[in-house]
């Protein structure tokens, strides 16, 4: 079980929205009614720290303490409000024309770990997450905020869409 609850505190850790238990019985290879026990168990340790477990349903999601929401809402605000980093524009392009992408298609492209961009991309509303319970994966696509942000109606009014979108070389590189 100590490897299932460090398991589960990295999974919410990084995770930028709630997970429900499916997803991470998926990802951890343990059994649900496990993931619920243990997730409980985080929840208890958590209480009167800094960070909190807080569940809704069958979702878990790791969260900061409510005594510290104004310094993180204006750490947040500064964080969200400014200019993209380089690796943050790329992981947004390689979004916007490959999408959908999941996290180890985008890791591979770029060629490092992107984890906190896909985080950072999250909170400012820039790209949406969505699991897919069958490939047990979450894949990542541009938000209509996006879209707004760029004026443009559908993706395809991207400049050379069809020409990025269908690359080979990304194609043989994602399929070796």
């Amino acid at each position: 079980m100590n490897k299932l609850k460090s398991q589960l505190e990295s999974l919410l850790f990084i995770s930028a929205k709630p997970m429900p238990v499916s997803q991470l019985a998926g990802l951890t290879g343990a059994n649900q009614s496990d993931i619920n026990q243990v997730a409980d168990e985080l929840k208890k340790e958590y209480a009167e720290k800094g960070i909190q477990i807080i569940n809704h349903g069958d979702k878990y999601q790791m969260v900061s303490s409510p005594d510290n929401a104004c310094l993180v809402q204006e750490y947040i605000k500064d964080e969200t409000s400014g200019e993209l980093s380089r690796p943050s524009l790329e992981a947004l392009t390689i979004i916007a024309y490959r999408s959908p992408v999941n996290k180890m298609d985008l890791d591979r492209i770029r060629g490092v770990n992107c984890a906190l961009i896909l985080r950072n991309l999250l909170l400012r509303g820039l790209i949406e997450s969505e699991y897919d319970g069958k490939k047990e994966d979450t894949y990542y696509t541009i938000s209509l905020d996006f879209m707004k942000l760029l004026g443009i109606n559908d993706i395809k009014e991207l400049s050379d869409y069809e020409k990025l979108n269908q690359d080979d070389t990304i194609n043989r590189m994602l399929n070796q």
